[in-house]
Order: structure tokens, then C-alpha cells, then sequence
């Protein structure tokens, strides 16, 4: 039997699964006794039990079932005979789960009887059954071993059990993964709950990106490495902070790469022309801003406390009439003090004794009784305020104007006006005196206060930019009044010529040019003049269509008389042709009609045409028109069929006649409904 654990543990590593799990159950049988070698049926093993186990792990039941193993399974090799201990050194029953371990589980543990030296597979047979084992536990993850037995009717199982994360796994449920790398992907280890702990100079989540040197600029720098500060196109400097200026730039900043804004007192496209009236003179006191506003005239923004075109003056304290109720106030050095009217007390004169006896309110206001300090109330008339409206309201004290702006007070509102150069309800707005677009040939416009700058590109100067510096054109190379265009940057010129002159200098007249190379391009086409010939035709054509149109329906009597006429005018080779009236039905009934033949009638007006054009025209008489057949229903008015009825001999109707001479006899329908016969005798 000494073979048993060194068989047990090759088959052990053999069965144990190796998957990539997040974590793994271990059970370790520590000790087993069936000193009866008795099954679970009760029969005795012969010679001796050889026994091994089935372990079945699965979620947490109140009643344990048999089946499913939902976490796993696993069988020990013959681990001994009827009772045995296992050595220490034995390793445990493994069980991976690739979840996040739940903390709770169920187990069932089986020892069975193996009917030679080899575990069995057949663990269902209950006759190989020593005996089975069913608990419920919580087990949190860790590394310490949970002690527990088992004991049975003839049997005691003496076992520990753990639940450990697999390596990179950590958590509760082990399903925090970290792993160290030192990578393009990350640059961290694991820290033991299996946070990410970034190596020295990487930072954000995984550890990615590099610290950059102290200082560096975040928005113009970056590094590949910790510690490095490269520069984005058009930044410089140690830390990237400082933008490139535009070059040549003298007496310039930037707040973008390649600007060049001139200094105050510098103007030009350098920034190298001395221009500014405030540097030179310095007019303005009392830390007073000041501004250009062109052709040497500045403005002056004073501090608080201080006014005047230089912001000279200081403004006194009593300006703003701070002492209510008629109070006076007087200057002092660093401050005021206001004498009240009897009546009146406090700093500013607002608290009154008085009550509305002794009438308090100024200026037409309304006084009403108050049960609390003051005794009264004043409602004051528009324009005026204070306790006892004694005080006009100063509408250009409290809306001041902008900008070095002159406010008139009228009344009810203020109006300020301006300097020139601002804009505005407040003279707020600084006009913007590029709108006009005044720069030329490219440049571009800075707006300053009531003046403008234009930056000149290479090749041309003047306020304006447009006067070309060193331009070819200066020589007047252009002959015969040609005149000279400076090309880019000067370097060369373009000369335009006068009608009667040609070539690069306008100096070969044309009337000395080859006739043969005086060659007149083709005339185009004349398009437009076809186009309009073949719309003068069309319209021509539409009017005759027209007048056709309306000859047609302007005909008088809506063609009877020329129907009538035709008639009469029958030569005697075609009344030959003409059927007696004595065999033409006509009829005065109303709507039982059978289907007879009539001459069709739209709208009470004749509509046998064809039967008179075709006559009058001389047809031959063995022609004839076909008539329509109407069939009447037992109604008042009944549509015509159009069911050809060549098959009918009465049907077949060229032209009426009788005995007593041609009778054009139509039949014709009156409003009420009933059909007539009208006679037209000729």
C-alpha cells in the first residue's frame, strides 16, 4: 500500500483541470475512518476498502441535490484503505471557478469503494458506496484554511477548505484583474487590493502617459518620456510658455505664434514706428489709463476719485450729495460731515422726528403714517427721492459714463455723448474702425481707439499699405504712356498698354505689326438672334392656331344655317340618295323609345356635321355617315350608345327627303325632358 500516494499524486495533477481561472476552490481530506470497512449499504468491503473521493462543488442550496455540479467536480486517487491519514505534504483538491466568487457555496463529498487499484469512474453504482457527505457553508476569499469534520453512521471525515484568487486576481470575488507591465500599454505593478501603482514618471489610469517636466506647458508642450518638454509648432522656451513673434518684430508681443502687437507707443508693421502721444507726454495723472485715439489726441480713464480731461481734479465727497433730507455738507480731510435740518438727525441726516403734522415731504410727495421708526413715509413724485423727497434723483451720478463720455441729466434718464472713437448707451462700445476694410493689398487691420493700423506685407508701406517699397516701376520703363504694375515684392513689372501700342514696354506700335498676324478672331454664332427668330415663329403659328379656334366657335346660329344651307343645294344626282319620309321614323314619345336612329343632339344644338360637310364637299351618294343609335330606358334622359350599328338597315341613314320636297326633320329634347320633333321645311 506504499504505492498509493505516489500514484495518487501523478493521477491527481492528471485529473485537476488546468483552465485560466479567476480564482480556485481548494479542499484538503485530512483524515478518513471506517475502522468497520463497512459500505453505505452495509455490506463489508473484501478483502478491504479501497478508498478515494468525489468532490462536488456547486451554488448555495438550502437542500442539497445531487446533481448539477455547477462549480465543478473532482476525483481523488485511492488515498487509503478502511481508515488513513493523508500526509500534509498531499496537494489539495482544486476546483477553478471563472467567476466572481459569490462567498456562499454547497458541497458534497463522497467516499467510494474502488474495486481495483485504480479510482473508478462509475460513481453512481450504489453498491461502491461508502458514504456521502452534503453541507452549506460561507467562505470568504483568503488564505487561511476553514477546519471542519464530518460524521457519519459508521464513518468520521476529518477535512479544510479555502478559496484563493489565481495569480492577477484580487478582490472579494477575485474579479479585479491587474497585471504589471512595463509597456506602450502601461508602466504599473499591483498593489494588494490589485490597484494599479504607476512606476515613477507615468500617470492617468493605466499608467500611459508620461509625467512631463515641472512647469512644462500643458496646452504648447508635450514628451514621449517623464521629464521631457518638447514644443508645439510656434511655442519656445524651457516650458513652451512663450510664443514666437512675427519676424522682425521689435517693440511686439504675442499671445499667438508669429503675432506682432505692438507695445503702447510703437505702431507699424515691426512694431518699430514711435507713434503713441500717451508715451511721449504722458498726460494723464493720478495712475490715470492712457489711451490713443489718433492724429495726437488721447483719452484719459480716471481712477475712482479722481476726473478732468488728465484726471486732475479729485472729485469731492460732497459732489454726490450724500446728506438727506436738506442736510449741508461740509468737506473735511478725509471724509464730510452733514448739519440737518431741525427735525432731522443721523449721519446723513436720514432719521427724522417729524410726523405728517408738520408736513415733511418736499416736492409734492405724500405722507403717510408709520407705527415704527421712521413716524412716517414719504411717496415721492417721479424725478425726486430721499426720507422726505427732498432730493432730485441725479440720473448721471448713478449711470456714469464711459470712456471719458459728457453726461447730460434730462430729467427722467441721462444721455451720454461720446469721444470720438466710442460707442454705445454708455460710450462703451470702441468702434471698430477696421469694418471699412481701409488696408490694402493684402494687409492687415489692427483697430486701435478712433484709429487703426494696417500690417503691410513684404513689398509695401504707407498707412494704407498701398505704396510698393523699391518697385521697378519707379524707373518708368513703360514707353508711349504705358502704364507700370509692380509685381510681387518688386522684383518685377508689368506694363499696360495703350490701344495703339503692343509688346513688353508698349513700344511696337500695332499699325507695324504683319497683317497676316493681325488675325481677327472668328464672330461667334449668333445664338441669341436664331433664338428669337424661332420664338417669333412660334408665336406667329399659336396666333393663327387661335384664330381658327375662335372663327369656329363664333360661327352664327352654332351651325344650322350652313347645315340647312348645304341641304338645299343638293345637285339631283345626290337627292337620288335621299330616303322618303315615309320610311323615317320620327316619334314625339318620351322615354320609351326603342332604339331608333336620330341624329345625335349635345346641348340642344344640331350635331350632324359630318352627314352636311360631307355632302356640301360633293362626296359620291353611295357614301354615307354613320349615325349613332340612342336606346332610351324608361328615363328622362338616357346617354347615347356608342355601339356602332352598321348591321341595321334602318340604321344606315345618309340624308332625309320626301315626296313633297327636302324636309330637314331633327330630333330635339326641351329642358323638361321631352323629346319634340321640329320640322324645318325648305
Amino acid at each position: 500500500m506504499a504505492t498509493f500516494p505516489s500514484i495518487g499524486t501523478a493521477l491527481f495533477l492528471l485529473l485537476v483541470p488546468q483552465v485560466s481561472a479567476s480564482g480556485t476552490f481548494e479542499l484538503r481530506i485530512e483524515q478518513f475512518e471506517n475502522s468497520g470497512a463497512l459500505l453505505a449499504a452495509g455490506h463489508r468491503c473484501v478483502p478491504e476498502c479501497l478508498t478515494f473521493f468525489r468532490v462536488c462543488l456547486k451554488h448555495f442550496q438550502k437542500v442539497v441535490t445531487p446533481e448539477p455540479c455547477t462549480y465543478g467536480n473532482v476525483l481523488t486517487p485511492l488515498l487509503g484503505t478502511n481508515s488513513f491519514t493523508v500526509p500534509d505534504n498531499q496537494p489539495p483538491l482544486r476546483i477553478n471557478f471563472t467567476f466572481k466568487w459569490p462567498g456562499t457555496f454547497s458541497l458534497i463529498i463522497e467516499a467510494w469503494n474502488s474495486a481495483s487499484n485504480l479510482p473508478s469512474l462509475n460513481v453512481t453504482s450504489p453498491e461502491t458506496l461508502i458514504n456521502r457527505f452534503a453541507i452549506q457553508r460561507h467562505q470568504p476569499v483568503g488564505t487561511a484554511w476553514a477546519q471542519d469534520s464530518l460524521q457519519g453512521e459508521h464513518t468520521q471525515l476529518y477535512y479544510s477548505y479555502r478559496v484563493v484568487c489565481s495569480q492577477h486576481y484580487y478582490g472579494e470575488g477575485c474579479s479585479d484583474y491587474c497585471r504589471p507591465r512595463n509597456d506602450t500599454f502601461g508602466h504599473y505593478t499591483c498593489g494588494k487590493e490589485g490597484q494599479r501603482l504607476c512606476l515613477p514618471g507615468w500617470q492617468n489610469e493605466y499608467c500611459s502617459q508620461p509625467i512631463c517636466q515641472a512647469g512644462c506647458s500643458l496646452d504648447h508642450g508635450y514628451c514621449d518620456q517623464p521629464g521631457e518638454c518638447k514644443c508645439h509648432y510656434g511655442w519656445q522656451g524651457r516650458l513652451c510658455d512663450q510664443c514666437m513673434h512675427y519676424p522682425g518684430c521689435l517693440h511686439g508681443t504675442c499671445q499667438q505664434p508669429f503675432q506682432c502687437t505692438c507695445k503702447e507707443g510703437w505702431g507699424g508693421l515691426f512694431c518699430n514706428q514711435d507713434l503713441n502721444y500717451c508715451t511721449h507726454n504722458r498726460p494723464c495723472l493720478n495712475n490715470a489709463t492712457c489711451t490713443n485715439t489718433g492724429q495726437g489726441s488721447y483719452t484719459c480713464t480716471c481712477q475712482p476719485g479722481f476726473t478732468g480731461t488728465n484726471c486732475q481734479s479729485a472729485l469731492r465727497q460732497c459732489d454726490s450729495s450724500p446728506c438727506r433730507n436738506g442736510g449741508t455738507c461740509t468737506e473735511l480731510d478725509d471724509s464730510y460731515m452733514c448739519s440737518c435740518l431741525p427735525g432731522f438727525y443721523g449721519q446723513h441726516c436720514e432719521d427724522s422726528t417729524l410726523t405728517c403734522a408738520e408736513s415733511p415731504c418736499f416736492n409734492g410727495g405724500s405722507c403717510i403714517e408709520r407705527s415704527q421708526d421712521p413716524p412716517y413715509s414719504c411717496i415721492c413724485p417721479l424725478g425726486f427721492t430721499g426720507l422726505n423727497c427732498e432730493q432730485k434723483v441725479d440720473w448721471c451720478t448713478r449711470n456714469l459714463c464711459a470712456n471719458g463720455g459728457q453726461c447730460f441729466d434730462l430729467g427722467f434718464s441721462r444721455m451720454c455723448r461720446c469721444q470720438a472713437g466710442f460707442a454705445g448707451q454708455r460710450c462703451e462700445i470702441n468702434v471698430n474702425d477696421c469694418a471699412r476694410s481701409p488696408c490694402a493689398n493684402g494687409a492687415t487691420c489692427v483697430d486701435q481707439i478712433n484709429n487703426y493700423t494696417c500690417l503691410c506685407v513684404a513689398g509695401f508701406s504707407g498707412r494704407d499699405c498701398d505704396q510698393p517699397l523699391g518697385s521697378e516701376c519707379d524707373s518708368m520703363p513703360c514707353h508711349n504712356g504705358g502704364t507700370c504694375h509692380a509685381g510681387v515684392y518688386g522684383q518685377t513689372f508689368v506694363c499696360q498698354c495703350p490701344v495703339n501700342f503692343m509688346g513688353s514696354l508698349c513700344e511696337i506700335p500695332v499699325f507695324s505689326v504683319p497683317l497676316q498676324k493681325q488675325q481677327q478672331p472668328p464672330s461667334p454664332f449668333p445664338w441669341v438672334a436664331v433664338s428669337l427668330a424661332f420664338g417669333l415663329m412660334a408665336f406667329v403659328m399659336l396666333l393663327c392656331v387661335l384664330a381658327i379656334a375662335l372663327r369656329h366657335v363664333q360661327r352664327p346660329g352654332g351651325g344650322q344655317r350652313h347645315d340647312t344651307e348645304t341641304m338645299n343645294n343638293l345637285t339631283e344626282s345626290q337627292r337620288d340618295n335621299l330616303i322618303v319620309e315615309s320610311q323615317l321614323k320620327l316619334t314625339n314619345k318620351k322615354v320609351d323609345l326603342d332604339s331608333d336612329c336620330i341624329v345625335e343632339k349635345t346641348n340642344y344644338k344640331d350635331r350632324n356635321f359630318a352627314l352636311d360637310w360631307n355632302l356640301a364637299a360633293g362626296l359620291k351618294p353611295d357614301l354615307t355617315q354613320d349615325l349613332k343609335c340612342h336606346k332610351n330606358h324608361r328615363k328622362e334622359e338616357s346617354l347615347p350608345l356608342r355601339n356602332p350599328c352598321h348591321q341595321q338597315p334602318e340604321c344606315r341613314i345618309s340624308t332625309v327627303s320626301s315626296a313633297r320636297g327636302l324636309m330637314y326633320q331633327p330630333v330635339y329634347r326641351t329642358s323638361e325632358g321631352r323629346m319634340h320633333d321640329i320640322i324645318t321645311e325648305v
